[in-house]
């Protein structure tokens, strides 16, 4: 049986903003710094984790969907706390999004992740919906 058309996509998605996030964080790591001030650096090691958290936040609830789909638990299981979507306090925090002063490519990887991060949190909402109503 074919996986619902948003999971594969969205599972394609969250799998290549994770390699381009650490392709992106591999690289910046070997670039000089542009930022001697220390704040600057450690924000962007913040945005760095946070966009991290909502890739990984993302991909556990995904594999559940698909465990649900192949069988492996109900999607009563796959909506109980262990395998709901969480992290919510810190993936989703934008108070940096606007900030001149992180990279662009940075920034771009800040709000793609977090349009993901709340997209999946809509669809866990309309599950818990249908499913637990």
């Amino acid at each position: 049986m074919q996986p619902p058309v948003y999971f594969s996509r969205t599972y394609d998605e969250t799998l290549d903003l994770m390699v381009e996030a650490r392709n992106y964080l591999a690289w910046s790591d070997r670039m000089p710094r542009r930022h001697p001030d220390g704040l600057a650096s450690l924000r962007m090691c913040c945005e760095a984790m946070r966009v991290t958290s909502r890739l990984a936040q993302v991909m556990a609830w995904l594999l559940a969907q698909r465990a649900v789909h192949e069988g492996e638990i109900t999607q009563e299981q796959a909506l109980s706390d262990q395998w709901r979507l969480s992290g919510g306090e810190i993936c989703l925090d934008e108070s940096f999004g606007e900030d001149s002063a992180l990279p662009n490519g940075l920034r771009s990887l800040m709000d793609r992740s977090y349009r993901l991060y709340v997209r999946v949190a809509r669809l866990e909402e309309m599950m818990m919906r249908r499913v637990l109503h």
